[in-house]
Order: C-alpha cells, then structure tokens, then sequence
C-alpha cells in the first residue's frame, strides 16, 4: 500500500535548528536535545526533505570507472610542507586536492604555524593564498615581517564572503589555499550566521568541492569549544580527509600538533614546536625540555619514559611530601592525573607500607609536561616514595610500568622504543615490568646500549631495589 503524499500544510511547517550541533524539531524548545545547549534553536523555514523528488535518471560520468591497479597515483603524491615536524604528523606531507582541518585554542599559535606553512610553500615555487576572516590584510602582514615569511609566491585577502573567496581562487590559482577561519566565511543565500551549522557547512563543502576538482590542497582552520572539541557541526570533520589538533599550555612555549583523522598516513604521530617571538619552530628532539640534569642526587623526583604518538619522550615527575595537622591532607597535581595519583597512594599505603594520611602530596611535571598514560604510574610511585622517605633514588634511573590495584606492574607498549631513547639520553639504570616480552629468555636483567635494564614484577620490589621502601 503506497504512502500518501504529504499535505502542503506539513511541507510548510516551519523547522528549527540548534546552530550549535544541528538537531532539528517541529517545535521551538528552550534547550537543544542533541547537544543540551542553551538558546541555539531557532526557527529556519519551511521544512522540506531535500530529497524528495530528486531525479533518478541517468547523469553525465565525469571519468570513466576503472580498474583500481590501473589508476594512477601521481596526482596523490605527498609534497612537503617545508616544515618536518608537520609532515611526520601528515605521513609524508601535503596532498594535492587534500582538505585539512587544523583546530586549536584561541592564542595557542594556528595563525603563525600556517602562515609559516604558506611562506615556505611559496619558497618552492607553489602559488600560495593565504584568505584571513579573522585578521585585517595589515595585522597579517605585521606578523609576516615578524616571522619573517614574506615571499613574492605568497598572496594574501582578506574576505569574509564566500564568493569572494572562490573569486581569488580563479585569479590567484593557487597550489595551497588557506583559509583562517572557516567560522568566519559567509555564504550568501544561507540560512543563518556565519559559524552557524548551516553557514559552516555549505562553506566547508563549497571549498572542499573546489579543492578536489582543481587539485588544490586547502587547509580550514577551525575554532574549538569550551571543552576543547571543534566547534560547529561533526559534519566538518567526516567532510575533510585531516584533522589535525593544535595543543600547548598558554605558560609554556612548546605547542604539539596531533592528527585525529588522516586518510594519506597515521593517526598515532605528533609533531612538536615551540613558539617564540620570532614564529614557531619545529622541535626534533623534545625531551631535553622536560627534565633536568641533576649532577647530584634529588630527593622526590624520577623520569618517567611516555609515548606522544610513536615518538618517546622522557620527562621529570616531582613530589613533594610535607606534614599537615589539616582533616583533609591535600593532594594538588600538575600535568598529572589526579586520579592515577590518588591510586599510587593508595597503593603505596597498602602494599608498600608508605601511608601519607596525615601528609599532604603534591606531584607535578617539569617544563608542563602532561602525562597521561598508564606507563608513568612507577616514576609517580618512585617520586613520591622517594620525598616520603627523603632519599634518592639512584641518579640516571628511569622508571616506567603500570600499577595494578594489586601492587602489580603491568607491560608497556613499545618498550624497546623507550628504552632505546632513555639509552640515547645517557640513563644508566631502567627499571621495567617483569615478564614484558623484549626477550624471550630474558635474565632479571640486561643491557641495552651500554644501559642496566631491570625486571621487576611490583611495585614493592622495584622500590625495594632503589632502597626507596620505609624500615
């Protein structure tokens, strides 16, 4: 039994929309139901299903279907940014008709990486157009003298309407296209404002639709939300084939770009920068910025080895530990999480006899630092027990495992990676979780580049073998 078709009263009713997320409705509600915002829906006209009556016919094949080890890949060849750290992060570097969407917090240095980016494109010849929405011609040109990307390849507008955008594509021609930022391009004929779901949508599909046609690489920078997800509809990120986060703490210089979708590499890689008066600057060998050489023994502190991706990196966890009369001790952290710490010590008092209830704990990072990943949980207990009892652990160690409920040390990943950088670093004692499959027939210990790998299977006994327990 066919359906009956809709009556023109219900083609008419109006529709409204959160701009936040998109969510649709009949009626007009206080609160979206998708995203639970506040005062985002409002009415955008007559609802109509896009789909109806569209035509099945046959249309025109633009090229022909062929067999897929008969299609060339020349066009898709990568082609370097000029900046290494970014093409470890893209899998080899830009991507002729890619489109890439780079997100971060306002201040944390969007702007200045991809002016950069566009500067050392020009360099090699490549046509480059840089379109601001945000900044006056003037402002950007102010920040080019300063980081010195001033390049005749290099074209500069600032536009705020699409079409004026897609206009400068036809004149300019250009091999990379940057757009600074999506949110802030209007479209004219749009429902909505600019940054609105509907407005950001028809944008990014708009450019991303000439970006594939003309074989322009096109890079959209987008804002993000409180809670630091991209802002605007989740539409955006399955439209682009890149989705790169921009990160760094607004007190430290070193910012990392981390890939959360990438179609041409890996999504496990960060790249690493560190922003200076001058402009960014890539950062090959990053762990020099998270700990320090102590030429004696320290009380309260242990390196711990974590992986940013596929790259490790080692980095300095510090404790203090003092008495408190306080009923509550406190418990502040710093590029830890409270959580693992609030663990460890529990841990340490059950299994280790180290209480702290009476004590208050403070463990933190060296040069912001952020470690969240299980692997640091032993240079965590290590540190702490070292400021409870007020001994060193022995100078060039490094410590890395995670802590089970039980006591228990549980294997890292890409233990050989790590232990290989601690070598590198000049570390002469590592201990590690027993059982953790380098060698098959594995001692208790062994050597890896001139540096003392130590097997341990808890907690306890490794602190037991850096003389760290109490008694």
């Amino acid at each position: 039994m066919s359906r009956p078709a809709p009556s023109s009263r219900s083609r008419n009713r109006p529709v409204h929309r959160c701009t936040e997320c998109g969510w649709e409705t009949a009626k007009w509600v206080g609160r979206c139901g998708e995203c639970q915002a506040w005062g985002t829906v409002a009415e955008v006209g007559p609802g109509a299903d896009g789909t109806r009556g569209a035509s099945s016919a046959a249309g025109p094949v633009t090229t022909p279907a062929l067999p897929i080890g008969q299609v060339g890949v020349e066009a898709a060849a990568f082609r370097s940014s000029g900046i290494p750290e970014l093409d470890r992060v893209l899998g080899g570097g830009l991507v002729p008709g890619a489109a890439l969407l780079l997100a971060g917090e306002p201040g944390v240095g969007k702007s200045t990486l991809l002016l950069e980016v566009a500067a050392q494109t020009a360099r090699l010849a490549a046509r480059t157009l840089y379109v601001t929405g945000e900044e006056s011609a003037s402002q950007v040109r102010l920040r080019a003298d300063r980081t010195h990307a001033i390049t005749d390849e290099l074209y500069l507008a600032a536009e705020t309407d699409l079409g004026a955008v897609l206009t400068h594509i036809d004149e300019v021609k250009p091999t990379l296209l940057v757009v600074d930022s999506v949110q802030t391009i209007n479209a004219a004929g749009v429902d909505g404002v600019p940054g609105g779901v509907t407005q950001v949508k028809e944008v990014a599909a708009a450019l991303i639709r000439v970006a594939k046609t003309r074989g322009i690489t096109t890079v959209l920078v987008g804002h993000v939300t409180k809670d630091g997800s991209i802002a605007g509809p989740r539409v955006l990120e399955h439209l682009v084939d890149v989705v790169l986060h921009f990160e760094g703490d607004r007190g430290s210089r070193f910012r990392m770009v981390r890939a959360m979708k990438n179609r041409f590499g890996p999504i496990d890689e960060v790249g690493c920068f560190e922003l200076g008066s001058e402009g960014i600057l890539a950062v090959s060998d990053p762990t020099g910025l998270f700990i320090e050489h102590h030429e004696r023994q320290v009380a309260g502190t242990c390196v711990a080895v974590t992986m940013e991706g596929r790259r490790p990196l080692l980095a300095e966890v510090q404790a203090l530990v003092t008495p408190t009369t306080a009923d509550r001790p406190r418990r502040t952290t710093s590029g830890v999480d409270s959580s693992r710490v609030a663990m460890v010590l529990a841990v340490l008092a059950q299994h280790c006899g180290i209480r702290l209830h009476n004590t208050d704990v403070f463990a933190s990072t060296v040069g912001g630092a952020k470690l969240n990943e299980p692997a640091s949980d032993l240079a965590l207990a290590v540190a702490i027990a070292s400021a409870s009892q007020g001994r060193a652990a022995p100078l060039g160690a490094v410590a890395m495992g995670e802590i089970g409920l039980a006591g228990e040390l549980r294997k890292v990943r890409d233990l050989e990676l790590r232990l290989a950088e601690a070598a590198r670093l000049g570390f002469r004692v590592a201990v590690v979780p027993g059982r953790s499959g380098v060698h098959a027939r594995s001692p208790e210990s062994w050597t890896v580049d001139g540096m003392r790998v130590i097997d341990v299977t808890d907690v306890a006994s490794a602190l037991r073998l850096l003389s760290l327990l109490p008694g």
